[in-house]
């Protein structure tokens, strides 16, 4: 397996995209690929859950060897286990171990809404004996990169929900300053706008004024 860690930039700000390549079962040439993408804020977090990780395996004893396993009649239960949640993303972190080894499984989900369930997110899966040089890369990109990802202090993210739809409000920053992405998200897709900081009084005026015109059309 290989890692591949990169700092990306849009419109919405910088953010890491961890890959996982391997070659898959059979064919050389039949190459898998799993990735994960996640804003540097989060990374810097999970940057501290992998200490709290290194940490507890280096604690563990030996694997248990592999004819024991194949005989064990339990299922496997994951050694540790973390979760983030942000904005409408979770990210699952497990600790398991399995014939070839221990390894950290990094899991990422959608919400889509009430009563819309999550969306089937990527994968990764660490091998844990590579966790402290991954933790290391990972750390020297955040403080490469990181340092404009937010300012010291931004409003929490909010949302709202209509019919069969529902709104997300979150604020971030970029190196053009603070905006704010509104995300519609149904059933069937997800899309969004982003409104900088510097118009957001007349965003707010511009709908207070069509609410209270609608307000007034539907009195008559």
């Amino acid at each position: 397996k290989r890692f591949y860690l990169d700092v990306k930039q849009s419109s919405r700000g910088r953010f890491l995209k961890i890959a996982e390549v391997w070659i898959g079962r059979g064919r050389q040439d039949n190459i898998r690929k799993s990735k994960l993408t996640l804003s540097l804020s989060v990374a810097a977090e999970l940057k501290e859950c992998l200490g709290d990780f290194i940490e507890h395996y280096a604690q563990l004893g030996p694997s248990q060897p592999p004819e024991l396993a194949q005989a064990a009649d339990e299922p496997r239960r994951a050694l540790k286990s973390e979760f983030l949640v942000r904005e409408n993303r979770k990210y699952y972190m497990d600790l398991k171990e399995n014939q070839r080894g221990r390894f950290l499984r990094i899991r990422q989900t959608v919400n889509r809404g009430p009563g819309l369930g999550s969306t089937q997110g990527q994968t990764i899966a660490l091998p844990a004996q590579g966790l402290i040089e991954f933790r290391d890369a990972l750390a020297k990109l955040i403080d490469d990169y990181g340092v404009e990802e937010e300012p010291a202090e931004l409003p929490e993210g909010t949302s709202l929900t209509v019919d069969n739809k529902r709104f997300f409000f979150d604020v971030g920053s970029n190196k053009y300053g603070v905006f704010m992405r509104v995300s519609e998200v149904k059933p069937t897709y997800r899309n969004s706008i982003t409104v900088p900081y510097k118009v957001w009084a007349k965003f707010g005026h511009t709908f207070c004024k069509y609410s209270d015109e609608m307000k007034k059309i539907q009195e008559k």
